[in-house]
């Protein structure tokens, strides 16, 4: 599988958080690791997310930029690191 990296600025929301997963989901990645920082505004946050899977991440991307509450997304990296399911 191959394991990628995405930088996600967003409008702070209690529900942020499970729509950001529940299109992960949907879209057929695994989460492999996640961090959440407040932005420099308090109204904002940062999430570092790592997915694997054998899609295509720009059809997850393209996905997260459509939510309502996302300013931003931004693929960090890509590696083509072997993940055992």
């Amino acid at each position: 599988m191959m394991q990628h990296q995405l930088s996600i600025q967003a409008r702070f929301r209690p529900e942020i958080l499970e729509r950001v997963l529940r299109v992960v989901r949907h879209r057929g990645f695994q989460v492999c690791a996640m961090n959440m920082a407040s932005g420099s505004n308090s109204d904002d946050i940062n999430i570092e997310l790592t997915v694997a899977s054998q899609r295509p991440v720009d059809l997850l991307s393209s996905q997260l930029s459509k939510l309502m509450d996302v300013s931003s997304v931004e693929i960090q990296q890509q590696s083509s690191q072997q993940i055992r399911a």
